[in-house]
């Protein structure tokens, strides 16, 4: 969790960016830009700062307090589909194995075979642990005797977001929380 001394580094200081609609772009990985990278797009005008850190830095003639939310001024549209990889493939299934539900040692298995002419597709891989992986080798789920908990699908980039919601990182400033859970109740 957050801890004050952090901010004394201004490396530990980086910025949530938002889209325009003041949603996050990423939640997981969490969308978060270097110290520099949001103070030269503050300069280029191309993101509103919402929030600052108390940390400052210093040129020759200004004091700038570093922003530790930012607001694209463009709507980034995001891609509706996110792109077939690994780490995408374990967000899908929640970072468990579909076979038996663990988290521990995770890799991905072909549900059909490629040996049986399955094919290396959103809709034919799954996370898998390693031992399940091995019970179930070069066979169907069926054939070595596992059930698939959750049938493997293409998800959309929204679908991914939403299981990256249930994964918050380590670090999370104050300023950031009002932007990152939509789904918590508020206050009365």
């Amino acid at each position: 969790m957050y801890h004050p001394e952090i901010i004394r580094h201004p490396e530990s200081c980086p910025a949530l960016v938002l889209n325009a609609d003041y949603t996050p772009l990423s939640y997981f990985p969490l969308s978060l830009w270097p110290w520099q990278t949001a103070v030269k797009a503050m300069f280029l005008e191309r993101v509103d700062v919402v929030a600052h850190y108390e940390r400052e830095v210093h040129s020759p003639t200004v004091a700038l307090k570093l922003p530790s939310v930012i607001a694209l001024r463009q709507f980034v549209r995001p891609n509706e589909y996110p792109a077939f990889t690994r780490f995408n493939l374990f967000l899908r299934d929640r970072f468990r194995c579909v076979y038996c539900g663990s988290n521990k040692e995770l890799t991905f298995d072909h549900v059909i075979p490629r040996a049986q002419g399955g094919r290396t597709t959103w809709e034919n891989v799954a996370t898998a642990c390693a031992p399940c992986n091995l019970k179930k080798g070069g066979r169907t789920p069926r054939q070595a005797g596992l059930h698939v908990e959750r049938e493997p699908i293409r998800p959309t980039s929204w679908q991914l977001q939403d299981h990256g919601r249930r994964f918050p990182p380590n670090h999370l400033h104050e300023t950031w929380r009002d932007y990152l859970y939509w789904d918590v109740e508020l206050d009365p």
